[in-house]
């Protein structure tokens, strides 16, 4: 019974992960690549593209931070009410189907789309060097600068996350407790106040 459940909760979370990919990986794509339409600048482009490389870089630090971190202490900052404490606690208890989400779905994805954006880079510098010379190094330069970035920022991600695993992880909860009720607060200091 107890390796039935396994087995249809793991089918489940396998499930959710390829219905998560393909949207985010739309809902990324589609953001990407509007954003590169509307914006002409190079400057800005390359922004554009060191900001997905970043967000890959983040969301693996914080997946290896999740599988490193001891729930010992995250319990014992819950206990004291600390915000965030919850969530990181969670985030814990869950840490295959987090180190899952945040290294392999964001990952890859970020992964695929700073390709693109590269690719889109490189399509816009050719106007200004237009050789097919030029086109084959610049396409080669950059797609070794983005996988230079994105290596070099992951490893050093990863020393990060497993020093500092709790203080990873806690800050993950904070924020993930932050978008989920940013006034609460107030609401506690309203409702106080109407009593």
């Amino acid at each position: 019974m107890s390796f039935n459940y396994k087995k249809r909760r793991k089918t489940r979370w396998v499930l959710a992960t390829i219905i998560w990919t393909f949207f985010l990986a739309v809902i990324f794509g589609f953001i990407t690549q509007y954003l590169l339409n509307e914006v002409k600048s190079l400057p800005v482009s390359f922004l554009i593209l060191l900001l997905v490389v970043l967000i890959g870089i983040i969301f693996d630090l914080v997946g290896t931070a999740a599988a490193a971190a001891k729930i010992a202490p995250l319990n014992a900052k819950a206990a004291r009410r600390v915000t965030g404490a919850r969530k990181a606690v969670l985030l814990v208890k869950n840490a295959e189907q987090v180190a899952n989400f945040c290294n392999d779905v964001v990952g890859d994805i970020s992964g695929i789309i700073s390709g693109t954006i590269a690719a889109m880079i490189v399509f816009r510098l050719i106007s200004f060097f237009p050789t097919q010379l030029a086109e084959f190094y610049l396409g080669i330069l950059l797609t070794a600068v983005v996988a230079a970035i994105t290596v070099g920022g992951k490893a050093r991600g990863k020393s990060i996350a497993i020093k500092y695993s709790t203080e990873v992880i806690l800050l993950a909860g904070l924020i993930i407790t932050k978008l989920e009720n940013p006034f609460g607060r107030q609401k506690k200091q309203n409702t106080t106040n109407e009593g």
